[in-house]
């Protein structure tokens, strides 16, 4: 592209950023990079009433676990700073006192009664909107039906005033989306919204136009759930003269519940037991107030790059057969023209399945080191060291789905069993399993060489060929005794890991309390 790229990620701190939030960071991200362009964060905290204590610095947070960079943000500064919206109130006032002066917006003074009642009219004669709009705004106490010098004396006598854009009533309203087409809407069924409240901040609609057109974004790519309100953000840049500088829109496919029906909630995650947020979180419930902790996909376990690449895929396809892609090749893939106008189900068991191929593909020395970070972010107790944990980590990669897997269906590296499978038992510890057992204890005992799994292999399986017993009684009654289960990874690997004198220790007490 021959412009300079500019993209924002401009999150609300209102609670936990969705994931559907982390989706669109994500190809906010790819298309900047792809095009050598700048990836900005700006928090828009305008309204405060819904302003979330710990949520902007989980924003912060959840961003940094990703490796979703941004050249400029609240944290790193810039040239268009502040990036916080409440920082930024006196610029908003400016543009909407213009559009005033312009008579392209208006003072309101309506009251809360005033609204209400007017929303009753509407309703008993049955109207097709129930809005503050071309209509019925000359039923309002405004500045379009008040006299200047009446408008003049409330406001310098501090009466309570909004001010509310003038939609003209007979324009169409229509823009190329670069996912979603041509799309358009006639002017006559958008409301006169608010532009400035009571306050004195912005609403998030004068405050997006204000700041992406200061901020010199270039592309808007936000979730289709804005499609309606991008209709008023073209006629506020035509409203307030930068029709020449308005960003190209991307609007995203929602992300439907595993379902398929209806859109991904906070409420699908706790009814589904399945994390919707990166993080984390602990959030209060509306009707009953308690606070409940929300489960993130760091904390399930997930590989932040996994994750990206499940939701890369949510809307997107390279149009080839390859699925798993690094940040680096996924920046180098993605094309907007690419994301389709369908939704996208969340597939849980398909972002588990990526969490798989990733933890296959890691390389042991990384793997060990996540483990070992894991182990502590857990408070798990182990004397185990690096080089151990990193042995475990490629004993089980192939074998699990989460890094914390390890930890429950590998405990037996940690600590001996304490009970024994059952269907093992009836099965495998019988007689001859009991007497191998015996036996090997007692050649393990006196071996005196390197205790390393090739070599306990060959002392191992050496003795069972010598001996000409049945390597599917010998080893499955060796198993059970050593970690209490009937299957595993590798046993010679096991072995070698818990050392010499855990392994007989644990022989001995299998061979005592069964």
């Amino acid at each position: 592209m021959s412009q300079n790229v500019r993209v924002r990620f401009a999150p609300s701190p209102t609670g936990a950023l969705h994931i559907g939030g982390v989706r669109t960071a994500l190809y906010n991200y790819l298309f900047a990079r792809q095009n050598k362009g700048t990836f900005i964060l700006r928090i828009e905290d305008t309204d405060q009433n819904r302003y979330v204590e710990g949520a902007e610095k989980y924003i912060f947070e959840s961003l940094a676990w990703f490796g979703l960079d941004t050249a400029e943000s609240p944290l790193k500064g810039g040239p268009h700073a502040p990036y916080r919206q409440s920082e930024r109130q006196g610029v908003y006032q400016k543009y909407a006192h213009q559009l005033v002066d312009e008579g392209k917006a208006y003072y309101a003074f309506d009251t809360k009664e005033e609204i209400d009642a007017l929303k009753a009219r509407l309703e008993a004669a049955k109207a097709n909107q129930i809005s503050y709009n071309a209509v019925t705004r000359m039923q309002m106490t405004n500045s379009l039906t008040l006299s200047k010098e009446e408008v003049k004396t409330r406001i310098e006598r501090g009466d309570a005033y909004v001010i509310r854009v003038k939609i003209p009533s007979k324009d169409e309203i229509r823009f190329q989306d670069m996912i979603m087409g041509w799309v358009k809407a006639h002017a006559s069924t958008l409301d006169d919204k608010v532009l400035l409240k009571e306050d004195g901040l912005p609403t998030y609609h004068l405050a997006n136009v204000v700041d992406d057109y200061l901020m010199k974004i270039t592309h808007v790519i936000r979730g289709k759930e804005w499609l309606p309100s991008a209709y008023l953000h073209v006629l506020l840049y035509e409203l307030l003269g930068w029709k020449d500088a308005m960003p190209q829109f991307a609007h995203l496919p929602l992300l439907l519940k595993p379902s398929g029906k209806g859109k991904l909630s906070k409420r699908d995650g706790i009814a589904l037991g399945i994390p919707i947020f990166p993080l984390s979180w602990e959030d209060t419930d509306d009707k009953t107030q308690t606070v409940q902790t929300m489960q993130g996909f760091r904390e399930d376990g997930f590989l932040p790059e996994a994750v990206l690449n499940f939701l890369a895929f949510l809307g997107w396809n390279p149009g080839t057969e390859q699925e798993i892609f690094s940040i680096e090749e996924l920046v180098e893939a993605f094309d907007l023209s690419r994301v389709v106008k369908s939704d996208a189900v969340f597939d849980f068991e398909k972002a588990k399945w990526f969490n798989q191929q990733y933890l296959k593909s890691t390389d042991d020395q990384k793997l060990g080191n996540l483990l070992q970070a894991e182990i502590k972010r857990q408070g798990f107790v182990t004397d185990f060291e690096l080089p151990k944990l990193t042995q475990i980590a490629a004993l089980m990669k192939e074998r699990i789905t989460f890094l914390n897997d390890i930890l429950k269906d590998g405990l037996y590296f940690f600590e001996a069993p304490q009970v024994y499978d059952d269907k093992t038992l009836k099965k495998r510890w019988d007689e001859e399993g009991r007497s191998f057992v015996e036996n090997i204890l007692t050649e393990l005992s006196d071996y005196s060489g390197e205790w390393q799994a090739e070599a306990l292999h060959e002392l191992i399986h050496g003795y069972i060929d010598k001996n000409e017993l049945k390597m599917g009684k010998a080893m499955p009654a060796l198993r059970l005794a050593l970690t209490g289960l009937g299957g595993g990874p590798d046993l010679m690997g096991i072995i070698e890991v818990i050392g010499k004198a855990e392994t007989l220790q644990r022989l001995k007490r299998i061979l005592t309390v069964v």
